[in-house]
């Protein structure tokens, strides 16, 4: 395909016709007929030499060679919206804007409060709001604009997207204060030998603290379990009960609910905690201040 050949308004009605899979929804987007996008589609088949697109009981789904394209398209087109609109600086003091950023349980007990505090000191109108992220599909999400961050230890994040290290921690073992576990060295013999709270329901990478503590002999099914890490320090704080967690959890959690933690004795890789965007937003003024931030308050 000779793409001075190529009518470049064909690959405005492929990206909408993608992103709805509905020809109805994208002539509503595109302002035109469903006949217009119909009929620019054929064109397209024609030029590509490809179906591109096959209507099924679930919308128009895309073939093999649509989805190689998606991607690209999407990303040339942004650049030039982006080219033909004057950049908009982003005022955080007196803008509006509603950020959203996927991140796992464990972050939003670690990262949400200090973005809550920085951002009614520094940008009061602006609102944040987190996503579960082992619930989304990160690449979609933060290609779409639905989600402007992810934040977390995901080691499968697509390549398409941009990313920062934050840092890198390890694991402890977190319990109440006054625990006899915190008396002398703690030893995997010392550990096997008392009682453990198991976050049963966890995202990748958290799911090797379970293999590991099955390795050790420690079993979900011979210890109390839970399905999010959030409920762990309210167990730990009034039982006996022994909880294997990410440094930084137990960092934030061990003041408020009297808990003290050690290293953990079992042979656990550390974990590292990037931000993640899509290179869509690289250059997007209001994308660039928050991710700023989150650089500012927790990069080691």
């Amino acid at each position: 395909m000779d793409l001075r050949e190529l009518d470049l308004n064909l690959l405005l009605v492929f990206h909408e016709v993608f992103r709805e899979r509905q020809i109805s929804n994208a002539a509503r987007r595109l302002r035109v007929t469903q006949s217009a996008v119909s009929n620019a589609l054929a064109r397209l088949r024609r030029s590509t030499g490809d179906e591109l697109f096959v209507r099924t009981a679930e919308g128009m789904q895309p073939t093999p060679y649509a989805q190689q394209l998606a991607e690209p398209v999407a990303a040339a087109l942004a650049q030039l919206e982006q080219a033909l609109q004057p950049q908009q600086a982003f005022d955080p003091g007196h803008s509006r804007r509603r950020f959203t950023i996927a991140m796992t349980d464990v972050g939003e007990l670690y990262f949400m409060p200090q973005l809550a505090a920085a951002c009614a000191r520094l940008a009061p109108g602006v609102d944040i709001a987190s996503k579960r992220a082992g619930q989304l599909d990160l690449r979609a999400e933060l290609e779409a604009g639905r989600v402007d961050l992810a934040i977390g230890a995901f080691e499968d994040a697509p390549a398409v997207l941009y990313q920062r290290r934050l840092f890198r921690q390890g694991h402890v073992c977190m319990f109440r204060r006054g625990h006899p576990l915190g008396e002398k060295e703690l030893t995997p013999e010392r550990l096997g030998a008392v009682r453990h709270l198991v976050v049963t329901a966890m995202e990748s990478p958290y799911d090797r603290i379970n293999e590991a503590l099955e390795k050790a002999g420690i079993a979900p099914g011979s210890a109390t379990s839970v399905p999010h890490f959030a409920a762990v320090p309210y167990i730990l704080s009034s039982t006996d009960l022994v909880a294997t967690v990410p440094h930084k959890l137990a960092e934030r959690a061990s003041a408020p609910f009297d808990l003290q933690y050690v290293a953990s004795p079992l042979a656990l890789a550390p974990l590292q905690t990037n931000v993640f965007w899509h290179r869509r937003y690289n250059q997007d003024e209001g994308n660039r201040w928050l991710r700023a931030l989150v650089v500012e308050l927790f990069a080691e």
